[in-house]
């Protein structure tokens, strides 16, 4: 048997090996299930934030001082106006008060009111009018502003505003628009960082178990450490292909049953090199973050020597993939900038750059060379993991590389 293929064996029998001890145990059904926890706190919240939101803003009103013929006018212009938002997007109610003797002591009142909430108040004639708003109310005295325009409008004319019936026609696109090319490198981006951040840290304590019951100084007897490192890295990332493989199957299920205008919102999100080589190269830069980092997150694990170091490790780890993933977003608003090639090149953060290249770029040339210098990285880390692991913690005084040394 040759040399490459005695490593190809030993490597794929570490990753066997570790995949094995990771999935079949108990605890894995914990980590598998962990999105739908969090997803079940995250909705329970979010559902007590929306009804305190809600039991808060029930209550605020916009307030117009008119008299009672331009009142049935903003009533009017509030209906033909108010279709235009989305129900979350709404403005506060409106509501209409017959001017007193002092219209601007009335005003200032209304803030006052034990009723409502209002948050801006319009008074005075309809061609000069004041408003008075409060906090986070000057998009409300806006909104009168234009109340006031539709029924002054109504009034001089006579009556009420003219209605415009249009003939409205939905129209598909034959190519993604240039937003919706955007937003898809965005999420793009943010998928791979989501995942690998997710995932990915898990490779930092793949060691300290190994060290602590003497397993490693049998594996690194028994094969190179180049083998044991890059074995343990891809049993996690086997670990990490089965989770993504379930929920995959899982959300699948769930998005074919959504409706239709779904489906519709999803097609405005088409990447520029089209939707089959998009999912390719999304898995494929996935698969680079994730060796990427994790032959990094290994070396760096392979150094501490108990689970409170590995711990304390957390922090500067998430901070490392906080960091790529913003120096991802500020090359992505810049794409023709340095940033954006800094960002493009700089090994830790290529994957999630060129992730958001293939959404915004119909270019296939420029992601084969990524991937070959990302692959090349991956085997640097390895390579440079297992030696600093070898002289650091066995204490071995071999620095020659695995493919330099004989055989048995």
């Amino acid at each position: 048997m040759s040399q490459t293929r005695r490593l190809i064996r030993q490597t794929m029998t570490i990753a066997r090996r570790d995949f094995i001890a990771t999935v079949f145990t108990p605890i894995f059904l914990l980590f598998l299930f962990a999105p739908l926890i969090m997803v079940a706190f995250s909705t329970i919240g979010a559902l007590g934030a929306a009804q305190a939101a809600d039991h808060g803003t029930d209550r605020v009103r916009i307030v117009a001082i008119v008299p009672d013929a331009a009142a049935q006018a903003f009533a009017a212009a509030d209906r033909q106006s108010r279709s235009i938002f989305r129900r979350d997007e709404e403005p506060p109610e409106l509501v209409t008060l017959p001017p007193a003797r002092d219209p601007a002591a009335q005003a200032r009142a209304a803030f006052e009111s034990p009723d409502y909430d209002a948050t801006a108040v319009l008074y005075g004639p309809l061609d000069r009018p004041t408003i008075l708003y409060g906090a986070r109310g000057l998009r409300a005295a806006d909104y009168l502003a234009v109340l006031a325009t539709g029924a002054l409008s109504a009034e001089r004319l006579g009556g009420e505003m003219p209605r415009v019936t249009p003939h409205k026609l939905a129209f598909s696109r034959q190519r993604a628009t240039l937003g919706g090319q955007n937003q898809t490198a965005s999420l793009a981006v943010f998928g791979v960082f989501f995942l690998t951040l997710f995932l990915a840290g898990q490779v930092v304590g793949t060691m300290a178990e190994e060290r602590s019951n003497k397993v490693i100084e049998v594996l690194a007897a028994a094969v190179p450490l180049e083998a044991v490192f890059l074995g343990k890295l891809l049993g996690m990332f086997g670990v990490a292909v089965l989770f993504i493989g379930f929920w995959g199957t899982v959300l699948g299920q769930v998005a074919s049953l959504l409706p239709p205008a779904f489906a519709g919102m999803v097609g405005e999100l088409s990447p520029a090199v089209g939707l089959p080589m998009f999912v390719l190269l999304f898995v494929a830069y996935f698969t680079m973050a994730y060796l990427l980092l994790g032959s990094v997150f290994l070396t760096i694990g392979a150094q501490a020597s108990t689970m409170r170091e590995i711990q304390m490790l957390s922090l500067p780890i998430t901070i490392i993939q906080v960091g790529m993933f913003t120096l991802t977003l500020s090359g992505l608003s810049q794409p023709d900038s340095w940033l954006a090639l800094v960002a493009e090149v700089f090994p830790l953060s290529s994957p999630f750059a060129m992730a958001g290249v293939a959404a915004a770029s119909d270019a296939l040339w420029p992601h084969a060379v990524a991937l070959a210098w990302q692959a090349l990285w991956v085997a640097l880390f390895v390579t440079l993991g297992a030696r600093l692991f070898r002289r650091g913690v066995l204490q071995s005084g071999s620095t020659r590389p695995f493919w330099r040394r004989k055989g048995a």
